[in-house]
């Protein structure tokens, strides 16, 4: 549904911010959780609930009967065969395993049910807390023209652009020459970089819509595509949002993940390089906009396209679940994200208010995964016959769902790691970042943490800070700047 009506659309956002806020004292302090995903992302979500005295619930297909998550949680239980669809995507499966379990609440993680609005509506019909957003705020920000409509109402900056209903190829063509080549096509469900293609001029505008199409069906079921312009030198900047029961709403400031391969995140760093005070102040300010506009709950990301050379920024996305990468927004606010999830799905008020938020250094993340950078990237499997991670402490931290001798699965994602670093300044994160991608060591499956070394011999991360963009892997591996001065 696309919001046309502003009236119409700014009633429905303050009856869901009103709806929400008198929910809030339906919801009491969570005992029991269950954890549906699989992992370092269910296992950094027990460690947690641990440390808070909440017990836990794992669930696991038959490909992870000796997963690491399964001996960090309280219980678990088995869901289904290895593919995802008859096991971390058993909607029906899950439910009944958290209510004959006793589990009040439901943390999906990232990935698999996080972002689905019929399992957050599952979870409301059987009285169980879905730690996450309001299902209206997943289903509105999961269609691209519905978010971008109810985001430039909410005045959240929003790129030059088509989102019409009219999908015949006339139209497209016609919004196309209008708004200027060169254009990016998108999924209006999309999502993870899928359904997207670039048409750098009128000659190829048909053989990339066709290909996105493709794509976009196979993906989501739905080929409709939305144009905007393309910015040619862009930085994907993102700012980490909260909100509670009680209509209240913070940004803990941004990440820079402009290192990409396929469109996918590989290198995120917070703060992001070169932002201005008063520039990192209206990213904020935005992001908070936007998570009001639609009664948002819980942690949430708004993803900006921030120009290189201008820094006007517009809104692209916003995801409704907890990012991979904030970790390095806990390095660097001394927060602890799902501890704050955990406390406001038990309707307690954010533990922190928009003053109390403070900066403090810097911090890296890097995405460890079991693929060959020597055969495109292509996802490997088999046995970690050896496995040595760095030392973790008050900078390093290594977030995993691995142990040498686990066997990593065809099945599902090949991400094994994380490794987060913090420093005084960026360029001690940088040196920390270095060292420690030097002490992780992995034997029995190709993984990408050399790949990440060659990179930052190369300094692709050294940017300057007024002239860090966003770098596709796949495409180039270039010394952009030699300096991080500036």
């Amino acid at each position: 549904m696309i919001f046309n009506n502003t009236g119409k659309t700014l009633t429905k956002c303050l009856l869901l911010r009103m709806h929400c806020w008198r929910c809030a004292s339906n919801y009491s302090r969570i005992n029991k959780v269950l954890i549906a995903n699989r992992g370092e992302i269910a296992c950094r979500v027990m460690k947690t609930a641990r440390k808070l005295g909440v017990r836990t619930v794992a669930v696991y297909s038959d490909a992870d009967t000796n997963a690491m998550h399964l001996e960090m949680a309280d219980e678990a239980y088995n869901i289904g065969p290895p593919p995802s669809q008859q096991s971390y995507l058993n909607k029906e499966k899950i439910i009944e395993i958290a209510k004959s379990s006793g589990c009040q609440a439901i943390h999906p993680g990232y990935g698999f049910l996080s972002e689905n609005t019929e399992f957050a509506e599952l979870c409301h019909k059987h009285n169980i807390i879905f730690i996450g957003p309001p299902a209206s705020a997943i289903r509105d920000m999961g269609i691209k023209s519905t978010s971008k409509a109810i985001m430039s109402e909410a005045g959240v900056p929003i790129i030059k652009g088509y989102h019409g209903s009219d999908q015949s190829l006339a139209k497209l063509k016609h919004e196309a020459e209008q708004i200027g080549f060169p254009v990016m096509i998108k999924a209006v469900r999309g999502g993870g970089g899928k359904g997207m293609r670039i048409a750098f001029s009128a000659s190829e505008f048909e053989s990339q819509l066709e290909s996105a199409k493709r794509e976009a069906l196979k993906s989501f079921g739905d080929e409709a595509m939305l144009l905007e312009k393309f910015v040619q030198e862009p930085r994907h900047v993102e700012v980490q949002i909260f909100g509670d029961h009680h209509g209240n709403y913070v940004h803990l400031f941004e990440r820079d993940c402009s290192v990409q391969r396929r469109h996918q995140k590989v290198i995120e760093e917070a703060p992001a390089p070169g932002i201005s005070e008063s520039l990192r102040n209206e990213l904020g300010q935005a992001a908070v906009r936007a998570a009001h506009a639609v009664g948002y709950v819980g942690a949430g990301t708004v993803e900006f396209i921030l120009d290189r050379h201008t820094h006007a920024f517009h809104f692209m996305e916003m995801n409704t679940r907890l990012q991979v990468e904030h970790p390095i927004t806990e390095m660097v606010t001394n927060t602890d994200l799902v501890e704050w999830q955990l406390k406001v799905a038990g309707g307690e008020k954010l533990p922190l208010t928009q003053d109390e938020i403070n900066l403090r250094g810097h911090a890296f993340e890097a995405r460890i995964y079991a693929e060959s950078p020597n055969d495109g990237f292509l996802p490997g499997a088999g046995p970690l016959d050896y496995l040595v991670a760095p030392n973790p402490g008050p900078d390093v931290r290594v977030e995993t769902g691995v142990r040498q001798g686990d066997e990593v699965s065809v099945h599902y994602d090949p991400m094994i790691a994380k490794l987060v670093v913090w420093g005084e300044d960026r360029k001690d994160a940088l040196m920390k970042m270095r060292t420690n991608l030097a002490d992780y060591n992995a034997d029995g499956i190709e993984k990408n943490e050399k790949y990440f070394i060659r990179i930052k011999i190369m300094k692709i991360f050294e940017v300057a800070k007024s002239k860090a963009q966003k770098v596709l892997i796949e495409e180039y591996i270039v010394d952009i700047e030699n300096s991080i001065e500036g």
